[in-house]
């Protein structure tokens, strides 16, 4: 692996929602990433548009809407999967599978409207592992933080 290798994608390159779909394998609605908008060998910024019409908004919360914090953790590891599958040369064979989740921190609800911008980066790693460390942020102010373990898996 490790995630360090920087054989894919520099900071000066975006990735719109098709290159995304490229390296991770999620899909409507839990595909919860819509831009890349930095990305290097131990650091990705990814950004999600929250709207009233996503499915959750339906029962969590009807008359104040306010986006469950495990997808939010589920959206900044799905970041971390784009970082950590930037450095595999063979990344179509491989899964990133969360693992673990540590120190995690809700400190603003998000709503309709918002812009969640989750800004990872590489702790450590090894060949099929990485602990990276995140925080989401809206209009500067951290809503959430975590460190989240990655594990990497051949696709069946």
């Amino acid at each position: 692996m490790p995630p360090s290798v920087s054989s894919g994608v520099s900071s000066s390159h975006a990735l719109d929602i098709d290159a995304i779909r490229e390296i991770l394998p999620h899909r409507y609605p839990f595909l919860l990433v819509d831009r890349i908008e930095e990305l290097e060998a131990e650091r990705v910024v990814g950004i999600k548009n929250v709207t009233v019409n996503e499915p959750f908004f339906a029962g969590h919360f009807p008359d104040y809407p306010v986006m469950p914090g495990v997808l939010i953790i589920e959206a900044m590891a799905q970041v971390a999967g784009v970082l950590v599958l930037n450095g595999i040369a063979d990344r179509k064979s491989k899964l990133v599978l969360l693992a673990g989740v540590d120190g995690a921190k809700f400190r603003k609800p998000v709503r309709p409207g918002d812009q969640l911008r989750m800004e990872m980066k590489v702790l450590r790693s090894r060949a099929s592992m990485a602990k990276v460390s995140g925080r989401a942020t809206v209009d500067g102010a951290v809503v959430a933080e975590a460190e989240i373990l990655c594990v990497l898996a051949d696709r069946p």
